[in-house]
Formats: structure tokens, sequence, C-alpha cells
């Protein structure tokens, strides 16, 4: 694997994290029992984007390691 789908894969990996991190600060804000205290992250646009970003970055970095055409 080449320098350039080596940096794909390990941004598809920071994407991941972040849609796990999003994933459960939108599960927490969901759970919170002061209904009035909503904050101000938008955690299910954060986690739908960089889910997004994940799939597509680690999908590409896989199939050139995979060799696929």
């Amino acid at each position: 694997m080449d320098d350039s789908m080596r940096f794909l894969a390990t941004a598809g990996a920071l994407a991941a994290l972040l849609a796990f991190v999003a994933w459960i600060g939108d599960r927490r804000r969901m759970k919170r029992r002061n209904l009035d205290s909503v904050g101000f992250m938008p955690w299910t646009t954060i986690f739908f984007w960089s889910l997004l970003a994940a799939v597509l970055l680690l999908g590409i970095s896989g199939r050139a390691w995979l060799g696929v055409n």
C-alpha cells in the first residue's frame, strides 16, 4: 500500500472514530433527564457526514489494499 492509500485509511479511521463519538453524543442527548437542556452540537449531522466519509475513505483504501480494480 502506498502513502496515499495509507493516508486515506488513516483519514477513514479518524472519521469512523468521530462518527462513534457523535453517536455517543446523540445517544446521550436522547436519554437526557432535563428535556430543556438540549445543547448546541448537531450530533446527528456530525454522525451522518463522518460515517459517510469513513465508509467512502475506508472503501477506497480497502479496494486498493485488496488490489481490486
